[in-house]
């Protein structure tokens, strides 16, 4: 039987995300969902469970609102749940959730195999996967498009910019994957009712004993803007030096 644990982050939907006109971000009637690729990771690791055999725990670090996603989590297959919560966890940035994963996975979880989102949705920093594997000391693989298990290793096709890699490392061992690996599935309502049924174990501040100090410092978040210069150029030879010396003066180019 395979222990697998699927991580996961509870974001903001950018569908409600508002900037303001004085360019500022308006995050006052925003919702919130699990990271795109991270449905795509719980999704894998439930395949996996259902293919070869397993055990699925999901797994986040967030504040104690960030509750609203356990069930939606665990509607979508996974056996039980890891909350780590706390009010300072808020806002953490990766070096900071991946610490905080590697202590309670690396002293609380069995587990062969670790499957992570791509990236999030909001930050999209991409490295809770290597930063927890690093912790942990075990092989990551990134971008994975396709996952097979056989012989207790792992054998991942991951996609690169020369084209596709075929891996194999023995388990345990991490992942992050795409989001063409998958279509993740939409919980029913049985779904639903099932999962408030499963086990949720909550970890606080209190219970972790590393130091989770921030590496970095967010002075400002503005919205991004475009502006339109509305000049037309034409297809002649002085047209073209033109619009390269139009380039040049708004430092496009060098």
């Amino acid at each position: 039987m395979i222990n697998i644990v699927s991580c996961f982050k509870w974001v903001i939907d950018e569908a409600y995300v508002r900037a303001t006109s004085s360019g500022q971000i308006d995050l006052e009637s925003v919702d919130y969902k699990i990271s795109d690729y991270d449905r795509n990771a719980i999704e894998e690791a439930v395949i996996i469970k259902e293919k070869y055999g397993g055990d699925v725990t999901a797994v986040t670090v967030g504040s104690p609102e960030a509750s609203k996603s356990i069930k939606n989590a665990l509607s979508r297959g996974p056996d039980r749940a890891y909350f780590i919560n706390d009010t300072s966890f808020a806002d953490l940035e990766p070096s900071q959730t991946a610490a905080i994963l590697a202590d309670v996975i690396g002293a609380q979880i069995k587990y062969d195999l670790i499957i992570c989102g791509e990236g999030s949705s909001d930050l999209y920093a991409r490295q809770i996967g290597p930063r927890l594997a690093h912790k942990l000391g075990i092989p990551c693989i990134c971008f994975v498009q396709k996952l097979e298990i056989k012989d207790n290793q792992i054998i991942a096709e991951r996609r690169v910019e020369a084209g596709i890699e075929i891996i194999t490392v023995p388990m345990p061992a991490l992942v992050t994957v795409l989001s063409d690996i998958n279509s993740p599935r939409v919980p029913g309502l049985k779904d639903t009712l099932a999962a408030s049924k499963k086990p949720v174990v909550n970890i606080g501040k209190q219970d972790l004993s590393g130091n989770y100090d921030p590496k970095l410092e967010t002075r400002e978040t503005r919205a991004a803007s475009l502006k339109r210069s509305c000049v037309k150029f034409g297809s002649e030879a002085q047209d073209v030096s033109g619009f390269v010396q139009a380039l040049l003066k708004a430092g496009a180019i060098r």
